[in-house]
Order: C-alpha cells, then structure tokens, then sequence
C-alpha cells in the first residue's frame, strides 16, 4: 500500500534545497526515489524554510532575502505533487494527547513541541513524516520514514 502523502520536517526541505547541507544527498535520494506521489508542506515547515534561508549566519553566501525566500517556496509548491497542506483534521486532539504523555519513553521536552505538532498533523490526516531527527521515534502512533 502507497502512503498517501509524505509531510517532511524542515530539515528535510533545507537538505534539499541547499547543495551545502551535511544531508543534502540523503535529502536529493528521498526525493528522487522514496517521496510519496503527493509531498506537502505545512504552515510550520513553510515558515521555517523561510526563516532560515534568510540567516546569514547558516547559509553564509546562500542566504536570501524576504522575496527571494518567497519565490523558493512558490517554486518548490509549482513542483510536481507538491503543495501546501490542507489537512482535513488540525491534529489539535492528537498533539494534546502527546503533550499529556501519550508517547513513548514518557513526557514530552518542550523543546519538542513542534515535533509534537508535526506528529499529530501527520497521524490525524493518514500521512507518513520523513525527517532526518530521531526525536520523531518517540511518538508510537506516527508514521515515518527515518532519513540516513
């Protein structure tokens, strides 16, 4: 059975958008020959693609400005299956539940809490969450795949 949709965590749409990034050749593999038919982004991953294709201090001579930025992101939504999320289930009840413990190895850090976010967008709506971090092992209910 195919996986109806890929939700990739944003270190997944750094390492393929940044010839430089220490996974960009996993990121380039996935891609090419394990991506689901349908790739989406979510308003966390958007914002965060954009957020640091502007920090200097991470992309050195690779950096964008706000418009340039937006013009990555439009381009990689016009590419073949992939698009913005709209999710028929927000994923509110699920990411409460993994707040409250609902997760393997206990509670959750704060600092995972958009891990959480990303999880129960990914388990509410069916899709499969590719991501270079371990951190998503945590959550039983997910779907994934691990990235090398």
């Amino acid at each position: 059975m195919s996986t109806p949709a890929d939700l990739p965590d944003l270190n997944v749409w750094l390492a393929l958008i940044w010839p430089e990034h220490i996974h960009h050749q996993h990121a380039v593999q996935y891609w090419e020959q394990q991506a689901a038919e349908q790739v989406l982004f979510c308003t966390v991953t958007a914002l965060g693609l954009v957020r640091l294709v502007c920090q200097p201090k991470l992309m050195g001579t690779a950096v964008r400005n706000a418009a340039e930025a937006s013009d990555l992101l439009n381009a990689l939504c016009q590419q073949p299956g992939v698009q913005m999320a709209q999710p028929d289930h927000d994923g509110w009840e699920v990411f409460h539940h993994l707040l409250r413990g609902g997760l393997r190895g206990g509670e959750i850090p704060s600092r995972l809490c958009t891990d959480a976010h990303l999880a129960a967008l990914a388990i509410a709506n069916g899709w499969r969450l590719v991501s270079f971090d371990r951190d998503f092992e945590r959550f039983a209910a997910l779907e994934r795949l691990p990235l090398p």
